[in-house]
């Protein structure tokens, strides 16, 4: 069933309008109060649940959502790197220096900076709207919003000095947020062991005994204090995996068998394509204690890449539960009937597709990642196939939280698909990273690269080549050129 969005915002409440009946009668109509908001960031989360149609995948809790929301099937982020992408997201802006493709597009643009009329991000936004706004992980990109280095102690500075009302991480046995981003269960973590350590790790422990444990029992905790409040809320829950390391606890591995974890269905490297668009999986290697060295010579062994896919398959498992208690709290806490929830993926990654084992490229693999929302009185179990981008996270939920855009952004508000998902719209996302831009349209990818290795520009047919195992560009002049307009609307020059 579909609904209008002026119609699933009323609900009986205590708002009088001037309408009368036949009889001059005022009529009672009643406003919904705004929604609150439960935004859930998960990091490296490509579209690897069941939802979309995974069978090997065990995400029963995002599944469950998904058939009360709108799953979007081909969703892309702008940069395929945590701190840009999130960048975007916050913004609702496309990179448009080479600096916002960082790491650091937070702490560069926004951090330390006076406020001005011009909201940091749309937290910002709402809470100057009425909303108390709480953080718990990693939403940012520093996992626990204060600015400080891998091995330092905590900081002082927070990288969104006016977004939050609370900003909030539960470090335990790790002590700072950066340690337990990459921690172990024994409280070690990738920094003290000096990289000497595994790129997975199965323990034998609750929930808990991993950090992202802890970010869920300190989110339903806050969730409870919200609920309490005569004000709506944001609430963004930031969880870690399947970031590496892919550590999980031992139940969600049990839960695969590890002889029926698929293998990647194009482990070699794309036909015409010059290896600069792809890398080295140098962030992977730098867990130094790995099976085996990942290289572009050739894939891992199948052995390897089933125990690596298992890991992070695992991973999604573990934070799928977390997900389902969060969800569950709503409910026990009467706030499910008004509380907009999102699930959002950073970005994709590779596990061994084009010889790759991480993010950092514009290809699919990179750049597309989960995307799930679900709006109280709206559509229900339905799937979009439109092309969407973070970009539009941004003014969808200034629209859903009755809210003006405080500015122009580069995307749009998803509202019309998700009262109808079939809704005509602009199928196209851009891109950004190792110096290139990459246009997504329904059928089509188009890169063009500003390098000195060639070829630089790569045509992709996904209506017959949805791996993008082969570049068609040189065959096909005609279709480049006809797309070369609409990718030219992506470039904002950042590469010259």
């Amino acid at each position: 069933m579909r609904y209008n969005i002026q119609n699933i915002l009323t609900f009986p409440l205590a708002f009088t309008l001037a309408a009368c009946t036949g009889s001059g009668t005022p009529v009672k109509e009643e406003i919904r109060p705004r929604p609150n908001v439960l935004f859930i960031a998960i990091d490296d989360l490509r579209p690897e649940l069941g939802c979309y149609g995974n069978v090997h995948i065990r995400s029963p809790h995002m599944d469950a959502l998904a058939r009360e929301g709108t799953v979007f099937t081909n969703h892309f982020v702008s940069v395929p790197t945590c701190g840009a992408s999130r960048y975007s997201l916050l913004t609702g802006m496309h990179p448009r220096t080479a600096a916002h493709l960082s790491n650091e597009a937070c702490r560069t643009f926004l951090s330390g900076q006076a406020e001005t009329d011009i909201p940091e991000t749309f937290i910002h936004h709402l809470r100057r709207n009425g909303y108390y706004t709480v953080g718990v992980g990693k939403i940012s990109h520093y996992v626990d919003g204060l600015l400080y280095g891998y091995q330092d102690q905590p900081g002082t500075e927070y990288e969104l000095p006016h977004s939050w009302d609370e900003m909030l991480l539960d470090a335990g046995k790790w002590g700072t947020g950066w340690n337990a981003f990459f921690g172990y269960a024994d409280g070690e973590n990738r920094q003290s062991r000096k990289n000497q350590v595994k790129p997975y790790e199965m323990a034998d422990v609750p929930d808990n005994g991993y950090p992202d444990g802890l970010i869920t029992e300190l989110a339903m905790e806050k969730l409870g204090e919200l609920a309490r409040r005569d004000e709506p809320f944001f609430l963004g829950v930031g969880f870690f995996k399947p970031h590496l390391p892919f550590n999980a606890p031992k139940r969600y591995w049990d839960m695969y068998d590890p002889d029926q974890i698929p293998l990647p269905p194009n482990p070699y490297i794309p036909e015409n394509v010059h290896t600069a668009s792809l890398h080295g999986s140098s962030e992977f290697n730098s867990y130094r204690l790995g099976d085996e060295q990942v290289t572009l010579s050739g894939p891992v062994s199948e052995d390897y890449a089933r125990t690596l896919r298992h890991a992070y398959f695992a991973c999604i498992s573990y934070i799928d539960a977390q997900v389902g208690r969060l969800i569950a709290e709503l409910d026990i806490l009467g706030l499910a009937e008004n509380t907009v929830v999102v699930i959002w993926g950073d970005h994709g990654w590779h596990l061994g597709e084009h010889l790759v084992w991480g993010k950092h490229t514009i290809f699919e693999r990179a750049l597309k990642s989960a995307l799930i929302i679900k709006v109280p009185g709206m559509t229900s179990g339905e799937k979009s196939d439109q092309i969407v981008s973070t970009v539009d996270l941004y003014p969808t939920l200034v629209d859903l939280c009755r809210a003006e855009m405080p500015h122009p952004a580069d995307g749009k508000s998803l509202v019309p698909l998700l009262e109808n998902p079939e809704t005509e719209w602009e199928n196209a996302a851009y891109g950004y990273f190792r110096n290139g831009i990459t246009l997504r349209t329904e059928q089509y990818r188009l890169t063009k690269y500003f390098r000195e290795e060639m070829p630089v520009v790569e045509l992709y047919d996904h209506s017959h080549d949805s791996n993008e195992t082969r570049n068609i560009a040189a065959g096909s002049q005609e279709i480049v050129d006809r797309l070369m307009p609409l990718w030219e609307r992506g470039n904002y020059g950042i590469f010259r």
